[in-house]
């Protein structure tokens, strides 16, 4: 099959290689995924998952990619709950990888079922980022209506999903990016945009939850405009940040196959968009993971027609 590799840490994207490798076994309770579109995370070869697996032991040449969408064709020893010819969208963990090829073996419970009135496409750009906004929102940020919500990088592939989710919980949506991104802040239904560039988003004061895609400073400074016992919520790493007398929670998204059905069910009913920036096909994931322009939205990898 083919499948995009990487061997060496130090050289970057400029190590990546479209290769022949074997295809997949599936293990017990796993099954393996006729790959038709996937996903990426930019930040995917400074992880150390990628390189080593859980007892820290070279596991290169490695597949990147966490994210597909595709037609179970095999399963495991004990594997209940899917069938092959399945069509199905989830996620592979982090120290496995691996969509970036015509197949890939994941463990069953990090699958949901994908309906079939909606593209594998649609599919692979939706898991990870909105599963990190259903769970940052209303599992950590325990979001209720009335409440408002400032969404750094709304227009975002987090971002956006974090938009539509609190709008449609009834949650007053403040939403920063670059000055070119507000048109689509907007458009996703944040209803009003700072520029996190050229304006103070301190001028905004007394939010009860902060959603950060950022870090670093902005992390820092998030923490002055939520109201007292409010939340900040990042998925940028540990922060010393604090809202006074509130909660600071930086979280790893958990796979949850029903959070995944509400998910792709709001996409089927149209109260869901999709934010997809570019889509490129296998032959040209090395540039697509390593664009020469910025890109607003998530990039999905096409690999069947």
């Amino acid at each position: 099959m083919k499948a995009i590799v990487v061997t060496d840490q130090a050289a970057g994207t400029a190590g990546m290689r479209l290769v022949e490798r074997p295809e997949p076994q599936a293990a017990i309770n796993d099954v393996v995924v006729q790959v038709h579109a996937s996903g990426f995370t930019s930040g995917e070869l400074t992880w150390p998952s990628t390189w080593t697996d859980r007892l820290a032991r070279d596991r290169t040449p490695s597949i990147p990619g966490q994210e597909l969408a595709g037609v179970v064709t095999a399963l495991g020893y004990g594997t209940t709950g899917l069938s092959v010819g399945q069509r199905v969208f989830g996620l592979s963990d982090s120290y496995r990888g691996g969509t970036l090829a015509e197949y890939a073996a994941v463990e069953a419970r990090n699958l949901a079922p994908l309906p079939g009135d909606v593209d594998f496409t649609v599919g692979a750009s939706v898991a990870m980022p909105g599963l990190t906004a259903w769970q940052g929102l209303f599992v950590h940020g325990r979001l209720q209506a009335g409440q408002s919500v400032l969404v750094h990088g709304a227009a975002g592939a987090v971002g956006s999903m974090v938009t539509q989710f609190a709008r449609e919980a009834g949650a007053y949506v403040i939403g920063t990016g670059r000055v070119a991104d507000r048109q689509k802040a907007l458009d996703f239904g944040a209803q009003e945009f700072v520029d996190i560039e050229n304006d103070v988003f301190e001028d905004v004061r007394g939010v009860d939850l902060v959603f950060d895609v950022i870090g670093g400073d902005i992390t820092k400074r998030s923490a002055g405009v939520i109201r007292p016992g409010g939340t900040l919520v990042t998925i940028a790493g540990p922060t010393e940040a604090r809202p006074a007398d509130g909660l600071t929670i930086d979280f790893v998204l958990v796979f949850d196959r029903a959070q995944l059905g509400e998910i792709v069910q709001r996409v089927r009913d149209g109260r869901l968009r999709t934010n997809i920036g570019n889509i490129a096909t296998l032959d040209d994931a090395v540039a697509a993971f390593n664009p020469t322009k910025r890109i607003s939205g998530k990039t999905i990898i096409r690999v069947r027609p």
